[in-house]
């Protein structure tokens, strides 16, 4: 053969075929990455959620150590001897009665106080994105049934995202735009071993979704006219949706 001849147009062909990749291959698989990679990293989230799903179901106390930081907090506002004396006591606890809290001011309130009444207890927060819809209706709730006899208790709680880091003078300040005239306390913490004694009780009584602790901020729990927590709302629940359930318990009935 000549050694200056050109190979065929068909050889041509199949050396192009190998040199050059196809199209299909030149478009990103998941962003870019391999289906290998694409499928581990989908096994390995699925393997983390079942994991995290397990240890909720299995160990409350165990979930809320390995939570992540704005599930725990280390502040708190009682001092040793006080949590040691607490510890156990909401145990033995029937109602919310059997409390006390902090208000605002510092000034200690005992929630016997509020026998016979219905009560709806939240922990809030000043900077959450639930603020701008929650703070309006609970005071809208409150004004239309405080005279047939409805509470709001709210307590302020710096566990979730560092959304609420003001002091109890600030926040107060804070909320005058909302025109808050329900019952509103110091600063406690709501889940792990110095949440406030009110609040182990309250997650004891009413289990929530994946676990006990409290999810985030303005969670809510309805008490019954005996200081009996009865029902329990996710944060995604606004005020005025618990309405109806507000009206059955102060007309008598169950929820």
């Amino acid at each position: 053969m000549n050694k200056n001849s050109t190979p065929s147009s068909s050889s041509t062909q199949n050396k192009n075929s190998f040199s050059s990749p196809s199209r299909e291959s030149k478009k990103p698989l998941f962003f870019g990455l391999s289906n290998s990679l694409k499928n581990f990293l989908i096994l390995s989230s699925l393997v983390i959620i079942i994991a995290y799903l397990i240890l909720l179901a299995l160990n409350n106390s165990t979930a809320n150590y390995f939570l992540p930081y704005f599930f725990r907090s280390d502040f708190s506002t009682n001092t040793k001897s006080e949590m040691a004396e607490e510890n156990n006591s909401w145990k033995q606890a029937k109602s919310i009665y059997e409390f006390s809290a902090k208000d605002i001011d510092g000034n200690l309130v005992e929630l016997s106080k509020y026998k016979g009444r219905v009560v709806l207890i939240v922990n809030v927060a000043c900077n959450c994105g639930f603020t701008g819809s929650n703070y309006p209706q609970l005071s809208e709730l409150y004004k239309k049934h405080e005279k047939d006899g409805l509470s709001v208790l709210a307590f302020p709680c710096n566990q979730f995202g560092g959304q609420e880091p003001k002091p109890e003078a600030e926040i107060k300040e804070f909320i005058k735009q909302f025109d808050v005239k329900f019952d509103m306390f110091s600063k406690i913490n709501v889940n792990g071993d110095n949440a406030h004694p009110l609040y182990k009780f309250l997650k004891s009584k009413v289990d929530g979704t994946f676990g006990n602790f409290i999810k985030w901020n303005f969670s809510k729990f309805l008490i019954n006219k005996e200081g009996i927590p009865v029902k329990r709302y996710s944060p995604t629940t606004k005020p005025l949706e618990i309405e109806t359930d507000i009206l059955k318990l102060l007309e008598g009935k169950s929820v």
